[in-house]
């Protein structure tokens, strides 16, 4: 078996390259060699283009640029090194190979130590200035035409705010980094940090006074979930005003200011007769409604949560996990709030969000507080109700699709299925205030499902199978078997959607092998899992069945420590 994917040659190392002001040599003097030109010179590199014929032979952009004094046009015959009268470009070519120069050479392969991928810079919209943002596709010398449509299509999939998302990011990611001792902090840094966005916070009580450094340190976490979660639209639409409410924590996002047409609907219409007395109508009584979203997929919203979206909502406050999908349906004049979670800081949010709802309702609005899945499995829910109902507000709960069951269908696990589990258990990986909590023990016929634990799967597992004394009051029953399948489901039902499956022993190598994780994830425990894969296995609880479960695992894997699936089945892609 082997613990790690096998390299398999023909990719490319792609690197982000600034050559700032050094010295850039491009051969040619076509189209081609103006592109790659015009990409060497927004590097902010020094070009120099060496053709045939110099400045004449040169195409008229590249002359252009000459006059422009932006680069140097040099003829190629002139250069001393050249001796190969028949193709001097291919001389050149060759003369830097021996020198140890790297050099790239259109359509010949062999003479290329690197290439340049078919890139698109983009713009912020609202300037029309060049975004810090690019992508670029290569296909190794398999097809330019071919990457060049593929990059069109992922830059016409983006929403077109996506370079202004960038920009505004970039300011207060830097100025929470602007603090003195902030370097020291490897959080601080994008190519340091952890895997995973979620890693926790330490939760900081209110009269608690922090250090410079643990400041900077806690709003560069908030940029984090800013950048994992918030929808790319909602993020280009940030003012200065915003960026200071997001570092400092006073309070989630606000969407651009919101229009309700009549104003009569907002409950605030003022009425000025002509002899001058201003006759106010008494207030409207607001509304609140507590929606799931469902698991991600816009098309498992309920009726009633679309409805509760697009003809009631006048003011909505949402969890930061709502995909933009989900948010996309909001109509435009609506007002819209994200949560600003982050692990250690979920209980000052919280309060946020129930006092924002509670004024809001008091003018009069309708108030959506939009949560993914459903409300009252592990959405705070309860409290909610309770809150609002303090004070003077009966809310109404609108039920949604849990990722609970929604998830592991979509990876496709069953969570009950005959001959392989008669019963399943939710959990939360985390407690109040981050506080531990105690796991179901091991049941051969029960699936465990696990919410909001992938962060901290470490002490999950050591909780599932630990014999030892102290590790085993964190679980209520038998230890879990080694070799028990475990899948962790990331965004599940979302385009991007991965499953990793292994077991409970090789869980931690799979999730490091495959790099960076896609919060929000759940785990899903037991031999369900492998019930629906392939050609299936319904027999996990036949009598003697345990005997079995290494050669079980075996072919499940394919003598492999665990497998990755990526996307969701090709049927959804229609919905």
């Amino acid at each position: 078996m082997e613990a790690f994917p096998k390299p398999v040659g023909g990719a490319s190392m792609l690197l982000a390259f600034r050559p700032a002001q050094r010295i850039v040599i491009i051969v040619g003097g076509n189209t081609l060699a103006a592109s790659r030109a015009f990409t060497a010179l927004e590097a902010d590199a020094k070009v120099i283009v060496v053709s045939k014929g110099g400045l004449e032979g040169a195409c008229e952009e590249l002359r252009w640029r000459a006059s422009q004094e932006q680069l140097d046009l040099v003829d190629i015959d002139a250069l001393p090194c050249i001796h190969c009268s028949y193709d001097p470009a291919l001389s050149a070519a060759r003369e830097c190979r021996h020198l140890r120069i790297p050099v790239t050479v259109a359509d010949i392969p062999e003479l290329c130590d690197f290439s340049f991928m078919s890139s698109h810079r983009f713009a912020d919209p609202g300037t029309g200035r060049p975004s810090p943002l690019q992508v670029g596709v290569t296909t190794n010398g398999h097809g330019c035409r071919l990457a060049g449509r593929i990059r069109r299509e992922i830059v016409a999939g983006l929403p077109k705010e996506v370079g202004g998302s960038m920009e505004k990011v970039g300011r207060p990611r830097a100025q929470a980094k602007a603090s003195d001792g902030v370097g020291e902090e490897p959080d601080l840094n994008e190519d340091s940090a952890p895997f995973t966005p979620n890693e926790p916070v330490p939760q900081r009580k209110v009269d608690e006074t922090e250090t410079e450094k643990e400041h900077a340190w806690r709003r560069m976490k908030w940029v984090a979930q800013v950048s994992e979660y918030w929808p790319l639209r909602r993020l280009a639409q940030m003012t200065d005003e915003d960026m200071a409410a997001v570092l400092d924590g006073r309070e989630g996002f606000r969407s651009a200011t919101p229009n309700f047409g009549d104003s009569s609907q907002a409950g605030d219409q003022i009425t000025t007769p002509l002899h001058g007395l201003i006759l106010s109508p008494p207030p409207r009584r607001g509304r609140i409604f507590l929606v799931g979203s469902g698991p991600g997929h816009p098309s498992l919203l309920t009726v009633a949560t679309h409805a509760a979206l697009t003809k009631h909502a006048q003011l909505v406050l949402s969890d930061k996990l709502v995909p933009d999908a989900v948010l996309a349906l909001i109509p435009s004049g609506v007002e819209v709030r994200i949560a600003r979670k982050f692990p250690g800081n979920a209980d000052g949010a919280q309060q946020e969000l129930m006092d924002a709802a509670v004024e809001a309702a008091k003018r009069g609005l309708t108030v959506v507080r939009l949560k993914q899945g459903d409300p009252t499995v592990y959405g705070r829910a309860g409290e909610e109700v309770l809150y609002f109902r303090l004070h003077g507000f009966e809310p109404l709960v609108v039920p949604g699709v849990s990722s609970v069951l929604a998830g592991p269908t979509f990876a496709g696990i069953p969570v009950t299925q005959r001959g392989a589990a008669e019963s399943f258990v939710v959990c939360t990986g985390v407690g109040r205030a981050g506080k531990e909590v105690k796991l179901p023990g091991y049941d051969r016929a029960r699936t465990l499902v696990i919410l909001m634990g992938v962060a901290r799967l470490p002490q999950v597992l050591e909780a599932l199978q630990s014999v030892d004394q102290e590790s085993s009051k964190r679980r209520e029953g038998l230890a879990y078997p080694s070799l028990t399948p475990i899948a962790l489901i990331e965004r599940a039902s979302m385009p991007d959607q991965r499953v990793i499956v292994s077991t409970l022993r090789d869980i931690p190598a799979a999730l490091e092998s495959v790099g960076e994780q896609r919060p929000p994830g759940m785990l899903v425990v037991g031999w369900s899992i492998l019930s629906l894969w392939d050609k299936g296995d319904v027999s996990v609880l036949d009598e003697g069945a345990d005997a079995r479960d290494g050669e079980r695992i075996r072919t499940w894997l394919a003598d492999k420590p665990w497998r990755v699936t990526e996307g969701l089945e090709a049927g959804w892609q229609d919905w």
